[in-house]
C-alpha cells in the first residue's frame, strides 16, 4: 500500500474511533486514539500483522479493541498513557516556551510599530499624535502598566522625553526602517530602566508590579504543592512495590490480589512522579532568577496550571486499592522507599575482573558519571524482567554496565551478574513487556526501540541525549631520548628569501662565460713549446676523369587556356634537346 493510501487508512480509522467514543459521551483527543491505535496493533495478544495489509475484518476489530479501552474509566494503564499524552502535548521547554511567548507579544506590537515606521507626519496635529504613539509603545512593549492610565502615560512621557524630546521626530523619520525599529527598542529599554529606577527612589514606578515580592511569595507556594504530590505519589509507589514482592515471594497470593492491575497502578504512580520531578527543578531554578521577571510569572503560572491536571489522571488505581485494601495487604510488610533500598547494597560492587568482554563504569573512574543517560529510567533492567514487570530503582553505585553504546544499572550485585551473562534475553524481555503494557514505552524511555511512537518534546533532542562517559585512570609515558640517530642536513635553509638569493646566483652563473686573449707583447710571456713532423713531398697519378650528360625532356601544351571558341583545343610542343647539342 502507498504511504499515502496508508496514511488515509490511519486517518480514518482514528476518525472513527473519535466518533464511535464521542456517541458513548467522551470527547477523546485525536492524539490519544493515535496512540491507542499504536499500541493495540503492538499487543501481540491482538494479532495483529504489521507487515501485511488490514482487512476491513482487522479494521472493525481494530477499532472495537481501541473504543473499549478508551471507554474503560477504571484503568490505571489508561490513565497513564492519558497523563503521558497530556503532559506530552503541553510540557515545553522553558527556551520553547519563552520563544513562544516572546514572538506572540511581538505580533502584538507589530501593527503600533509599523504604525510609527511608516508615519510620514509633518504637521503639528501629526507629529503629536506621533509621539503619544511612541508612549503607548514603549508601555505595550515593556509591560510595565496600562497605555490607557493617565498617570502611567504622564510618566511615561516624561521619562520618554528626558532622552527623547519630541523636537527629535524629524530625525527619527528621516530614519530607515530597520534604524526606526532599533531605535524604537533602544528607547524602551531606556524609558524602562528610568522608570523602574525612580520607582526604587520613591519618586515614580506608577502601575510597575512588585515582581520580586509576587515571585518570592508564589514559588515556595507551588513548590510546596508539587512537593506534597509528589511525596503522595511516592509513598503509594514504595507501597506497591512493597505488595508486589510479597506476591512475588507468595505465589499462592495471585488469587486473592490483580497483580497485573497492581502493576499497572505502580506504573501509574511512578510516571506521575517522574513529570512532577520534571517540574520540580524549573520552580527551584526560578528562585534563582532576578532578572526576567515578566516572563517566569507567566512560566510559573504555566506550570502550576500543569501540575494541577495531572491530579485527575491518578483516580483510577484507587477505587481497585483504597486505603482499606491497601493496610490489609501491607500486613506484615515493610515499606522500604527508593534511598532506604539503594543503601541496603551500596558497598555490594561488581568485580571488573569477573567480566572480560564488558565495560562497567564506577564514579572514582568516570568523570561525567551522575550525567550518564540511564536505560530505562534508572530502574533494574534484570529485576523488571525476571519479576514480571516490578519496578525497583537501580544504584549506580554497584557498577553501571555499558553495554552497546547504552548504560544499565542494577539494585543487587547478583542481578548485575545475571543481567550480564545474556543482556539481549532481558532486553527483549523487557521490549514484550512494553508491547502488552503501552504505559511502559514512555515510562521506561523505550521511544528508540518503539520509533513510530517518539513523543514530540523528544523528537528535537534524539541526537542530543547521548553522553559518552569520561574515563578517569592513571597513566604513564616514558620516551627514550635520540630514539634515532640524528640526521643534520647542512644545507638545509629555512629561510625563503635565502633560498631564492641562492636560486638568483645559479641563474647568473650559468650566463656567465670567461674569455682569454693574447697580444703581440705579451706572447713572449709564457714559454710555449710544440712538436711537428716536417713535412715531405708526394705526388700521385690517376686515371683521366670522365663525365656524360642526357639532356632533360621539355614537353609543353598549348592552347589550354582556350580561345574565342567554345571549343579548346590543345598543341603539344616538344623543347627538348638534342643528345649531341648537350
Amino acid at each position: 500500500m502507498p504511504p499515502t493510501q496508508a496514511e488515509s487508512v490511519i486517518k480514518n480509522i482514528i476518525r472513527e474511533i473519535g466518533q464511535e467514543c464521542a456517541a458513548h459521551g467522551e470527547i477523546v483527543p485525536e492524539t490519544l486514539v493515535a496512540f491507542m491505535v499504536k499500541a493495540v496493533v503492538l499487543d501481540p495478544s491482538n494479532g495483529f500483522n504489521t507487515d501485511r495489509t488490514l482487512t476491513k475484518s482487522d479494521v472493525e476489530k481494530l477499532v472495537k479493541l481501541c473504543v473499549n479501552r478508551l471507554l474503560d474509566s477504571k484503568n490505571p494503564s489508561l490513565d497513564t498513557i492519558k497523563m503521558q499524552v497530556y503532559f506530552d502535548m503541553n510540557y515545553t521547554s522553558r527556551e520553547e516556551f519563552l520563544e513562544e511567548h516572546h514572538r506572540v507579544i511581538e505580533s502584538r506590537l507589530s501593527s503600533v510599530s509599523r504604525e510609527i515606521t511608516d508615519s510620514r507626519a509633518c504637521v503639528r496635529e501629526e507629529l503629536e499624535s506621533l509621539y503619544r504613539k511612541f508612549v503607548s509603545y514603549v508601555l505595550l512593549r515593556s509591560g510595565l502598566g496600562s497605555p490607557t492610565d493617565i498617570k502611567i502615560v504622564r510618566e511615561a512621557t516624561a521619562a520618554l522625553q528626558s532622552v527623547f524630546p519630541q523636537t527629535e521626530l524629524g530625525t527619527f523619520l528621516t530614519l530607515s526602517k530597520k534604524d526606526k525599529e532599533r531605535q524604537l527598542k533602544e528607547l524602551t529599554m531606556i524609558v524602562t530602566g528610568i522608570r523602574l529606577f525612580n520607582r526604587d527612589c520613591g519618586k515614580g514606578g506608577e502601575g510597575i508590579d512588585d515582581l520580586p515580592a509576587i515571585l518570592q511569595e508564589a514559588i515556595p507556594a507551588t513548590t510546596q504543592h508539587v512537593d506534597s504530590q509528589l511525596e503522595v505519589v511516592q509513598d503509594q509507589a514504595y507501597r506497591y512495590t512493597a505488595i508486589l514482592e510479597k506476591v512475588a515471594k507468595n505465589p499462592l497470593m495471585s488469587q486473592e490480589v490483580q497483580p497485573y492491575m497492581l502493576r499497572e497502578a505502580l506504573y501509574n504512580v511512578r510516571q506521575c512522579e517522574i513529570f512532577l520531578q520534571v517540574i520540580l527543578p524549573i520552580f527551584i531554578a526560578l528562585s534563582n532568577l532576578w532578572t526576567s521577571f515578566q516572563d517566569e510569572t507567566v512560566l510559573i503560572s504555566v506550570l502550576s496550571n500543569l501540575t494541577t491536571h495531572l491530579e485527575p489522571f491518578l483516580g483510577a488505581h484507587d477505587l481497585f486499592f483504597p486505603e482499606k485494601v491497601m493496610q490489609v495487604l501491607l500486613d506484615g510488610v515493610t515499606v522500604k522507599t527508593d534511598v532506604c533500598r539503594i543503601k541496603e547494597h551500596i558497598e555490594d560492587r561488581v568485580n571488573v575482573a569477573d567480566f572480560k568482554k564488558l565495560e562497567w563504569l564506577f564514579p572514582e573512574t568516570t568523570a561525567n558519571f551522575d550525567k550518564l543517560l540511564i536505560q530505562y529510567r534508572g530502574f533494574c533492567a534484570y529485576t523488571f524482567a525476571t519479576t514480571d514487570g516490578l519496578l525497583l530503582p537501580g544504584n549506580p553505585s554497584i557498577g553501571i554496565l555499558k553495554y552497546k553504546d547504552k548504560y544499565y544499572t542494577f539494585n543487587t550485585r547478583d542481578a548485575a551478574y545475571s543481567f550480564a551473562e545474556n543482556p539481549e534475553n532481558y532486553i527483549d524481555i523487557i521490549r514484550e513487556k512494553a508491547k502488552k503494557n503501552a504505559e511502559l514505552i514512555q515510562l521506561l524511555e523505550l521511544h528508540q526501540q518503539f520509533e513510530t511512537l517518539i513523543q514530540y518534546s523528544q523528537m528535537k533532542e534524539v541526537d542530543k541525549r547521548y553522553i559518552k562517559p569520561i574515563t578517569k585512570c592513571e597513566t604513564g609515558t616514558q620516551t627514550d631520548t635520540h630514539l634515532l640517530p640524528p640526521t643534520i642536513v647542512r644545507s638545509y635553509e629555512w629561510n625563503e628569501w635565502e633560498l631564492r638569493r641562492k636560486a638568483i646566483k645559479l641563474a647568473n652563473l650559468r650566463r656567465k662565460v670567461t674569455h682569454s686573449v693574447q697580444t703581440d707583447h705579451s706572447h713572449m710571456r709564457r714559454e710555449n713549446c710544440s712538436q711537428v713532423y716536417p713535412s715531405k713531398d708526394v705526388g700521385t697519378q690517376s686515371m683521366r676523369e670522365g663525365s656524360s650528360r642526357v639532356p632533360r625532356p621539355q614537353i609543353y601544351i598549348a592552347g589550354l587556356r582556350g580561345g574565342q571558341t567554345k571549343t579548346t583545343y590543345g598543341v603539344k610542343v616538344n623543347l627538348t634537346r638534342a643528345v649531341d647539342e648537350t
